[in-house]
């Protein structure tokens, strides 16, 4: 980084931090600005500017970050004490459906033999300058394994939180307030190869509906709009209204995995759980926004957005063990460090009872929260407002390389 881009980045980040009171809130953004090309800024994009656009399904390799937390005007958090010895925290399910594939009637069972490497050969693609990274418009079929093979068998939600057909997906929770809300429905985070096989199927597939990226099918290639990040920082329902170019869950009837799961490349991006012993996070974003310029494909991730990142595109759904199992909330990283779940409640800033009483209140209609309520808001997922426009062609801006894709 140069003295000019120090300059900048602290500028910003003072910018950021002045109106919300807590000095970590936006950490998380301004370390990932810094640490990927591929973060999106809040000024126009810059000819030959790296940083410039909406993000991209990659990289491939983690970049440095900083530990943050949520921002709560009337809240503080104490120092989280280091790791001690923990006693496993295991949730129940809250259903189970027995019969052929023993998972609650909200999710779907995924079964069969994960490849860890493969080939996909790519026919028809064209250069995104914004995120220097190349989109495939067309595979060659079929994918090949080229690395070992793991037997797996979970439950995943069919849709994107709050896993409900016909509602938006709730953006803006950090991976510790995914990671709580999953565990009040005695659920988990989806690890990164769990929701690489949902999505690509047995066969492989660069999508779940195929070898060709159609974004009408997955909503895709909308036009950047230059987000004003002071404002997504204070969870601005306006602004976050004008951002929104998602579609409500289970509306995209091609864009369905073999499994059965809707909804997962493309619309909002998904924050699940790293595998890795290397990684410095357990938090991997997957899937891709809505943006025109990303790859929206089953296999790209993202490992350098540490856990406290939030974002208006970034959403997540649960897994579970199969067959009534009870499902343990917390990340491989954290079960190996001894972690207990209470120390993940305390990064969220709410924990398993509160989430469960807002999910009994939304039920009812009654989860209501003030405005600067910013926790309260994110609990019931209420922080969008009420303005926003579902993603359609009006706003889409395919590549003219399409074109050139055969039938």
């Amino acid at each position: 980084m140069t003295t000019g881009h120090i300059v900048k980045y602290n500028k910003l980040m003072r910018t950021l931090l002045a109106p919300l009171l807590l000095p970590f809130a936006v950490a998380a953004w301004v370390s990932a600005c810094s640490a990927s090309a591929q973060s999106p800024q809040a000024g126009p994009p810059e000819a030959g500017s790296p940083q410039a656009g909406p993000p991209e399904a990659g990289p491939l390799e983690p970049g440095p970050a900083t530990t943050t937390n949520p921002a709560e005007p009337t809240d503080s958090v104490a120092a989280v004490p280091p790791a001690t010895p923990a006693t496993t925290v295991i949730a129940t399910p809250t259903s189970t459906n027995p019969g052929p594939q023993s998972c609650p009637g909200e999710m779907k069972l995924v079964e069969g033999d994960y490849c860890t490497q493969v080939e996909q050969k790519c026919a028809v693609q064209w250069y995104a300058p914004q995120n220097k990274k190349k989109v495939c418009e067309q595979f060659v079929a079929p994918t090949r394994c080229t690395g070992s093979r793991v037997k797996k068998r979970f439950c995943i939600d069919t849709y994107a939180w709050p896993n409900q057909r016909g509602t938006r997906p709730e953006v803006m929770n950090t991976f510790y307030q995914a990671q709580v809300k999953c565990a009040a429905l005695g659920k988990r985070m989806c690890t990164e190869s769990e929701w690489t096989f949902a999505c690509e199927g047995p066969e492989m597939k660069p999508f779940p509906h195929g070898y060709t990226r159609d974004p009408r099918k997955c909503n895709g290639d909308h036009k950047w709009d230059n987000p004003k990040m002071s404002r997504v920082a204070k969870r601005d329902p306006k602004e976050l209204a004008r951002l929104w170019r998602g579609v409500p869950s289970g509306s995209q009837p091609e864009c369905v995995s073999d499994f059965g799961v809707h909804d997962l490349p493309a619309n909002n991006d998904e924050v699940v759980s790293g595998e890795s012993r290397k990684a410095k996070f357990s938090s991997v974003n997957t899937g891709g926004p809505w943006y025109s310029g990303v790859r929206n494909q089953c296999r790209p991730k993202i490992y350098s957005h540490e856990e406290g990142f939030y974002y208006y595109f970034l959403g997540f759904r649960c897994c579970a063990e199969p067959d009534g199992a009870a499902s343990d909330p917390r990340t491989p990283k954290q079960i190996r460090n001894h972690w207990k779940f209470s120390r993940v409640e305390r990064l969220a800033q709410f924990t398993v009872a509160k989430v469960k009483d807002k999910l009994e209140q939304k039920k009812t209609g009654t989860c209501a929260c003030e405005p600067k309520q910013i926790l309260c808001k994110t609990m019931c997922g209420t922080l969008l407002g009420p303005n926003a426009v579902d993603g359609g062609d009006s706003t889409r801006v395919p590549h003219r390389s399409r074109k050139k894709i055969s039938k």
